[in-house]
This record gives C-alpha cells, structure tokens and sequence, in this order.
C-alpha cells in the first residue's frame, strides 16, 4: 500500500512500546518473576513477546493462564506491575533504525511526540532511560487524559499540546487501536508498523494509510516527501 503526503506533516505522534521501544524483554522478564516465584519454568522471550502490546492483561493470561474474571488476576497484576516498574529499563532499547529515523526528523525541524496507553508511571522513566524526554515535543501516557486509545482524546490531546492541528499530524503505531484512534481523530493519517509486536497477517485489514515493514522504511517514506 502507497500513501502519498497531501503535504509535510507538520509533526509525527508515535505509539511507544512496540513502535518506538522494544520493550518485550523486561515485560517477558516481570511474567517470568512472577513464574519463578511459583516454582514455574521460564517461558522463552518468542513465547511472550506476541503479546507485549497487550499490557498486563494479554502477558498474565499467557504467561500465567489468568483472565481479568479471575480471583488472583488483581493480585498478580498488581505483583506484575510493581515488577516491571522496578526493571522497565534493564533490556528495553530502541528499534534498528529509530534513532536515525528521530535524528531526521529533529534535523528537518518536525516535531514528534508520543501517544501511549501505557501509564505515566511506566512511560516517564522509560522515555528518560532511553534519552527522549527531552526530544519529545509532547508525551501522553495511558492515564494523562480521561480516556485512552482507540478513543481519539490522547491523540487530540496530544496535537493540542503542539499547538498543530490533528489533520496535519501523522500517528504511526503497531496494534489496531492506534489506527482506529487516528481515524477518529478526524484526518490525521494513520501508518502501521508491521515490525512491532502485531500480527502481520492482520495489520493489511486495518485499513491504514500506509504500512511499513522497519522504522528505516519509515524513515524513506518521510524522505520522499
């Protein structure tokens, strides 16, 4: 799929964990904790790391067999969360290829920012361990507006924080929330990372403006225009 710029955007929103970050090591790592506290075996990184993108939820039902019904789930997801905290920044890096992709963009003068469901809790130390709190024009974590994506309200946020207008905007993200919160953001274009932590398969039936298979793709694509 080609998606062609109406104009240079005016700044480029980014999901965090799955899109930015490669934050499945230490997620894996605080199921693993919680495994090995119960005399359980470590699951491997690939087993895990499908389902990073879910939060708690999505990592506690693979790694521990819990669903959000169950009598433990708020008491593991509470252990599993103050893990995380504690180790959020141990193994997590940038994607290949992010750090040239900000550098182009910081060089041509195009704000960006960062749009996650991921608390502030979380997000703040993360985005300071890797060097980009600075760097960010905006950072909206899960908990900064009343309600988190797919609803529009971060991204809107978000545009307003840069003083833009969201039709100018550009978010990229790797779950079909962020693609479903930039369409209903109004005209902000919606581009799909396929190298995150989504199911390849399924990111063509999303109805993105465009895909891409790498953050270098990505960076190509905004070089073109």
């Amino acid at each position: 799929m080609t998606y062609h710029f109406p104009m240079k955007p005016l700044a480029v929103l980014f999901d965090l964990d799955g899109t930015l970050v490669d934050s499945a090591p230490d997620l894996a790592g605080a199921v693993n904790a919680l495994r090995i506290r119960r005399n359980m075996p470590e699951l491997p990184l690939a087993q895990l790391r499908p389902y990073a993108s879910l939060g708690a939820r999505g990592l506690l039902g693979a790694g521990l067999g819990v669903a959000p019904d169950d009598p433990e789930f708020g008491k593991l997801q509470a252990e599993f969360l103050d893990h995380y905290a504690a180790h959020s920044c141990v193994h997590s890096t940038l994607f290949d290829g992010v750090e040239e992709l900000l550098t182009w963009l910081d060089a041509n003068d195009i704000p960006w920012g960062v749009v996650t469901n991921k608390h502030m809790r979380f997000t703040d130390p993360l985005m300071s361990a890797l060097g980009l709190t600075q760097r960010a024009a905006t950072v909206v974590s899960g908990d900064t507006t009343a309600q988190a994506k797919p609803h529009p309200l971060p991204l809107l946020y978000a545009a307003e924080q840069m003083g833009l207008p969201a039709g100018g905007l550009i978010y990229v993200g790797d779950d079909l929330r962020d693609i479903q919160s930039a369409r209903a953001a109004g005209y902000m274009a919606a581009i799909a990372a396929a190298y995150g932590y989504c199911d390849e398969a399924a990111v063509s039936t999303w109805q993105s403006d465009c895909i891409v298979s790498s953050p270098g793709a990505l960076l190509c694509l905004f070089k073109v225009h």
